[in-house]
């Protein structure tokens, strides 16, 4: 069982390595130059393409072009947003450390998709821009087809940069006037109290996910609904 979440818009600038990208051997470093290659000729495009002022853009476009001579630091440091503020890392057993290492991949719009101790840059470019999703759908559905069974915590843009046999697409949904309303902001924060949850317990099962408990939100065997 392997569990897909999301990256986090929220990214930590501090590297915890000297160890520079270009060092780690990453499995989809080839693809991660192709993307470098796509944004050089987008230099006029990046105010869309970053979503932001021509300073700020630059700023993140130059950041982008220089990863693989940029120092890094393990996945779960870099990303901080709500989602990774949820997780009880420190406190995380031995098992549960393997539990999480070996269950837990990453989504990202320029590596593809990343272990927790991953060593990556810092770096932003999301998925939902130069036809990522489709750039990487060969390359992830390769990577995951040969996992028994998909747990997939993404949100529906990351979800079509890969394909396999076996997905258990799972949201979080609050029930407003007899209908389901995606949880939105404070889902994430659900999403990543269950990441503990499933972390902290080590499991294995879809059966347990009934166990479960975080703020009156329940398993109905597809989603957990408040």
């Amino acid at each position: 069982m392997l569990i897909l979440i999301p990256p986090s818009e929220g990214k930590s600038s501090k590297n915890t390595t000297e160890i520079k990208f270009n060092e780690t051997n990453f499995v989809f470093s080839g693809q991660v130059k192709e993307i470098i290659q796509i944004l050089k000729s987008k230099n006029e495009e990046i105010e869309k393409i970053y979503g932001t002022s021509i300073e700020k853009s630059k700023g993140l476009q130059e950041k982008n072009l220089n990863v693989f001579s940029n120092p890094c630091s393990k996945a779960i440091e870099r990303y901080t947003g709500v989602v990774y503020n949820q997780l009880d890392l420190n406190n995380y057993s031995e098992e549960s450390k393997k539990y999480f290492s070996s269950n837990i991949r990453i989504f990202s719009g320029l590596f593809g998709m990343v272990k927790p101790n991953t060593l990556i840059p810092d770096y932003k470019l999301k998925m939902n821009v130069l036809g990522l999703t489709k750039f990487w759908s060969p390359f992830l559905s390769k990577e995951l087809a040969k996992e028994e069974l998909i747990i997939d915590l993404l949100p529906e843009i990351h979800r079509k940069a890969y394909e396999h046999k076996n997905i258990k697409k799972i949201s979080f949904y609050t029930k407003k006037s007899n209908k389901l309303v995606s949880a939105g902001h404070h889902g994430k924060v659900v999403k990543g109290q269950f990441i503990n949850f499933l972390t902290l317990n080590c499991i294995t099962k879809l059966d347990d996910f009934e166990k479960f408990e975080y703020d009156d939100y329940s398993w109905d065997g597809e989603n957990f609904i408040k």
